[in-house]
């Protein structure tokens, strides 16, 4: 009996192992886990590009010319005529001192100068007697000295009027005070019935906002290359309101090198003069200052976001011809807009990896999204280097 049950149960189990053998004939897949297909990256080329070699600093914007307005003679404010941050021309009337007492003093002077020169003709009258009689040996010599003393005399009282004649002309004219440039008023600091002392009373101040200066400093260790490049008439400078896109740069002119290096902070003051009709750039303003130095020619260009960051330093991936992902230690130089220069680890025309960095391994195969495959040059260029 034992015999017979023990066929019984084995006879089931091998014919369950027939079943399963035929069954992994019919379906290869399933005798054993499938590996994932190679991940799915996007690339880009590496190009060969001029690019500006630059400086990125920190500045600050100052008013091209900034003038406090004093009155030059005392007296009490009659008439204001213009707004408060109003556009002055230069030449245009701003307030008037009460002019009165200086008509006065011009009146009296006038007067002065006319009795002046009326003792002046009397003198010269009374001269020319005294000459023909000394020549006639009728009057001593001491009278005919006398007289042309008197004359001499009477000149210099005349010169004398005439002298506090013109001042007081310029004492009336200065009553009238008048912008002496053009620029933007800024808040008068006096009103309609102050009485104001002459050469100390400030009035309002004016600036000038176009042109505009943009001031910066750079370190001493990069005042050697701007010499160089200062001589050689290739520097450019580009300035912008943090707020401002990098390609809306207002391009200008450096105007000014400091003949110093400041004690403790190692820094040269530096300045840049920039056109500003639209008033975009306003006194006192932070800006982003870009000093471009020269232009370095053939850089490779990868977009910034290709890059990665290991304990070696950055990387990048490269796609070789057989389709493998070679890991690259890189030198990266400076950012040019949304790309960043490779000094060394990738050449130009070489693919490197875009996107799908993270599910790369080195040395594995991959598979290229061939319809995002674009150059480094197709990204948007800094605005330094759209002027180059």
């Amino acid at each position: 009996m034992k015999l017979k049950l023990g066929f019984l149960y084995i006879l089931p189990l091998a014919a369950l192992q027939i079943t399963a053998s035929g069954c992994n004939r019919a379906n290869p897949q399933a005798a054993g886990p499938q590996l994932p297909p190679p991940p799915l990256v996007s690339v880009v080329k590496a190009q060969a590009q001029d690019v500006p070699v630059y400086l990125d600093e920190i500045g600050k914007s100052f008013a091209f010319e900034s003038v406090t307005v004093t009155p030059q003679v005392g007296g009490r404010i009659t008439q204001r005529e213009f707004q408060d941050g109003a556009d002055l021309a230069k030449g245009q009337l701003l307030f008037v001192i009460d002019p009165r007492p200086y008509q006065a003093q011009l009146d009296s002077a006038k007067g002065a100068l006319a009795q002046a020169k009326a003792a002046l003709e009397l003198a010269k009258v009374e001269f020319g007697r005294s000459s023909e009689l000394f020549a006639s040996k009728v009057t001593p010599k001491q009278d005919f000295d006398t007289k042309k003393s008197t004359v001499d005399v009477d000149q210099a009282q005349v010169e004398s009027a005439e002298a506090a004649l013109e001042t007081a002309q310029l004492n009336l004219e200065y009553c009238y005070i008048h912008s002496p440039i053009q620029g933007r008023a800024g808040a008068r600091l006096v009103d309609i019935g102050n009485v104001v002392q002459a050469n100390t009373t400030g009035l309002l101040l004016i600036q000038r906002l176009d042109p505009i200066y943009a001031d910066f400093t750079i370190t001493e260790r990069d005042l050697l290359s701007v010499q160089k490049e200062m001589t050689r008439g290739t520097l450019k400078t580009f300035v912008r309101l943090p707020s401002d896109p990098e390609d809306s740069a207002h391009g200008g002119q450096l105007t000014f090198l400091d003949n110093t290096v400041q004690n403790g902070t190692g820094t040269v003051n530096l300045r840049a003069t920039i056109s500003n009709p639209d008033h975009h750039f306003w006194p006192g303003q932070f800006v982003n200052v870009r000093l471009v130095l020269a232009t370095q020619k053939g850089a490779v260009l990868i977009p910034t976001q290709a890059t990665q960051i290991s304990q070696k330093g950055p990387f990048v991936y490269v796609v070789k011809a057989d389709s493998t992902a070679d890991l690259r230690l890189v030198t990266l130089g400076q950012q040019q807009g949304d790309n960043i220069v490779v000094t060394q680890g990738v050449a130009a025309g070489e693919n490197v990896i875009l996107a799908g960095q993270m599910t790369v391994a080195p040395n594995s195969k991959v598979r290229i999204d061939t319809a995002s495959a674009t150059p480094a040059g197709g990204t948007q260029p800094s605005s330094a280097a759209k002027a180059k």
